[in-house]
């Protein structure tokens, strides 16, 4: 695998490149030896995030895992990580579509059927539209962690959603 580690307001040590190769290289045996692999690593005052990206066709796989340790953090990424390619390997390797970024080891491999995803309920309302200001307001009256609405501007459907630090997110669709 190919490694692309950066750092923000931290310097990427020989230590941490060795820690984060050999614990996220253990994810080598799921992957074709040239996919690439993109970490990040930031501090925060007393938080040590890591972040990982690993692009394959037709999917992302990604963890952010925060700790004040970051060698804590390295971890618990990897086990997110092979966790979530076990859980999900039916679903990454569709038909064989995708299999081609994937090690045959672990297309051939069997893991105990992940859980189907089941949808208990399913709910209809009118899509109205505001501004994004006004549907962040919206969401914190409901209580929600995210909110769809039908921007003024664009007519388009668009999402806000709550991020961590008491800041929102806005999603709009790309075409």
């Amino acid at each position: 695998m190919r490694y692309t580690i950066t750092g923000r307001n931290i310097t990427v040590t020989d230590g941490l490149r060795a820690a984060v190769e050999e614990k996220i290289g253990k994810l080598e045996r799921y992957f074709k030896p040239d996919t690439e692999v993109i970490v990040t690593l930031s501090v925060e005052k007393d938080r040590q995030k890591i972040e990982v990206t690993i692009p394959v066709k037709g999917n992302i796989i990604r963890s952010e895992q925060v700790s004040n340790d970051m060698y804590v953090s390295i971890d618990l990424v990897e086990e997110v990580i092979e966790r979530q390619l076990k859980k999900y390997k039916t679903k990454l390797i569709d038909s064989k579509q995708n299999a081609a970024s994937f090690s045959q080891a672990y297309v051939e491999e069997e893991f105990d059927d992940p859980e189907d995803i089941k949808i208990v309920r399913c709910k209809r309302f009118a899509v109205k539209p505001m501004d994004p200001e006004e549907a962040c307001v919206q969401m914190d009256l409901l209580g929600h962690s995210f909110f769809v609405f039908r921007n003024a501007k664009t007519e388009e459907v668009n999402v806000v959603y709550k991020r961590k630090g008491n800041t929102f997110g806005l999603i709009e669709p790309e075409f």
